[in-house]
């Protein structure tokens, strides 16, 4: 099973970035843990960031037929990128939209979700371990078990 995990901007500034919402743990914790998870799940994944919309797009489209199923945490793209949830619905892969902080509970504009319209699920503040809840759920959905 091969898994891609997207993140967008500013994720790689983990640690630094408003560690009271994001967390002490940098963005080369982030990636340790999910390697390492997916390690023990035998899973293959493939760990993407970038602050640029246009290659969030380009690694959804890249995932098409190669990939099983796609964790994505947008940032702020999430609640702006209808490019990113076109992509997504393209590729029609098993999706899972993950955010660090508990987003229903931040500001009003951080309310709307562009890519939940093609998520199968959405994880919200869990902080990293969200990545880790995604990869079980994408898992368990590919081999045909239920999911909530």
């Amino acid at each position: 099973m091969k898994l891609m995990i997207i993140n967008g901007p500013n994720l790689n500034m983990l640690g630094i970035r408003e560690p009271a919402h994001y967390g002490r743990e940098t963005y080369e914790d982030l990636i340790k843990k999910i390697e390492d998870r997916a390690q023990k799940l035998g899973v293959e994944v493939l760990c993407l960031q970038s602050n640029h919309e246009g290659d969030l797009v380009d690694f959804i489209q890249s995932a098409y037929s190669r990939y099983d199923g796609i964790i994505i945490n947008p940032g702020a793209y999430t609640h702006t990128s209808i490019a990113i949830l076109d992509a997504a619905k393209a590729v029609a892969l098993p999706l899972v939209e993950v955010h660090i902080s508990k987003v229903e509970e931040r500001e009003d504009f951080r309310q709307v979700s562009y890519i939940r319209l093609a998520a199968m699920a959405t994880i919200t503040g869990h902080g990293t371990d969200g990545y880790l809840e995604a990869m079980e759920l994408l898992m368990e959905h590919l081999q045909g078990g239920a999911y909530q």
